[in-house]
């Protein structure tokens, strides 16, 4: 959990990297008017994940700010559990309901329920699907994660820039490479590895990268519940019956800091060392493990996503639905849940690697020095 410093200055909001066109959008609004001790209901998926604990208390404090009261509630990843928590917070009288699903499918019913009393919907970075009862999203632009991604592991191979540019004279290859897709039932998941996929393709099929496992439709290379013990079983499988004649896996397509983590236990299971032969790997969130391994070079790259900065997206929508206004909204095409297009917010995501942890999480207050090399 982030200390108390991580959030001193979010009652004022902090602007948006690379969206300074929608900044009125980025942090909360003034509480002139806004809080008057209403209930807020937030659902978070689980506390097993350092970020969604970042992630409620972050929305938790910038509404309080606001003087609304809050309801924070985390499922640990149980279906039943969040939408019994949903049923409770109806009940309480939410007055807006935050909502950062585990399975964005199953809620279609309580929601409905929400919709009967007049309670307006915010999916939370992961879009609720398959209901006309979700009024707005608050996400970062997922298919450019994928992207960034991506060109982590291109990056690592020294293929391309890491903003994906080609590198002149770049090596030819072949480097052996394995791709990993987040849980088949989290909508971003699907957004992530295509985004993906879109970069690695071509260099897939020219030959300079080899899927040495075959392994490459998302249903295959999918992780329920992002679960890194899931994803070292996995790759602990792949070693074993892919890699026994001695070759090496050169490039992990690892869409999630705790996946990241598994596929690293399971390297070292392998044998693998850190030396020139260590695999890059990729992965997303900036959790603080998975920083420290950046700087140990266990792990090349994660993508860093500010939660503060989404919090205040979320609290902003939040006090404008309330007020009988229309929140800011950047996209109005790309998220359909199968029953409407959901009106989005989408923020913008940083590449890190070891070289700019300080400009990028130390600098921003995200993360501190002692936290990282501590």
């Amino acid at each position: 959990m982030k200390k108390k410093a991580l959030f001193a200055g979010l009652a004022a909001g902090a602007m948006i990297i690379g969206l300074a066109a929608c900044s009125s959008g980025t942090t909360p609004a003034s509480s002139s008017g806004a809080g008057d001790g209403g209930l807020i209901g937030v659902a978070m998926p689980t506390k097993s994940s350092e970020r969604w604990i970042a992630d409620g208390d972050a929305v938790k404090s910038q509404l309080e700010a606001e003087g609304f009261k809050v309801d924070l509630q985390y499922a640990e990843d149980d279906i039943p559990t969040q939408v019994s928590q949903i049923e409770n917070m109806i009940t309480k009288g939410a007055e807006v309901l935050i909502v950062a699903s585990i399975d964005g499918t199953t809620l279609t019913s309580v929601l409905q329920d929400a919709a009967d009393a007049n309670i307006p919907v915010i999916a939370y970075d992961r879009l609720i699907r398959d209901t006309k009862n979700v009024n707005y999203y608050a996400s970062f632009d997922n298919l450019k994660v994928g992207q960034q991604q991506a060109w982590s592991v291109l990056n690592g191979l020294g293929l391309t820039e890491l903003d994906g540019t080609a590198v002149a004279g770049a090596p030819a290859g072949p480097f052996n490479v394995e791709l990993f897709a987040g849980s088949p039932d989290d909508n971003n998941a699907t957004f992530f590895f295509n985004g993906a996929m879109q970069e690695l393709q071509p260099f897939i099929d020219s030959g300079v990268l080899v899927v040495k496992s075959g392994q490459t439709d998302f249903n295959t290379v999918a992780t329920l519940r992002w679960d890194g013990e899931e994803a070292q079983s996995r790759l602990e499988n792949i070693l074993t019956s892919t890699y026994s004649d001695g070759s090496k896996v050169n490039g992990i397509l690892s869409p999630y800091d705790g996946i990241s983590r598994g596929i690293i236990s399971a390297l070292q299971g392998a044998g693998y060392t850190l030396d020139a032969s260590w695999p890059v790997i990729s992965g997303q969130d900036a959790e603080i493990d998975s920083v420290k391994a950046i700087n140990s070079g266990e792990q090349y790259a994660t993508i860093f996503k500010d939660t503060r900065q989404l919090a205040a997206v979320a609290v902003k929508m939040a006090i404008a639905v309330l007020n009988g206004g229309t929140p800011e909204t950047n996209n109005s095409t790309d998220y359909d849940n199968g029953k409407i297009v959901v009106p989005s917010m989408l923020l913008d995501s940083q590449i890190v690697v070891k070289d700019n942890i300080p400009s990028v999480l130390i600098d921003s207050g995200y993360w501190t020095e002692a936290e990282i090399n501590g």
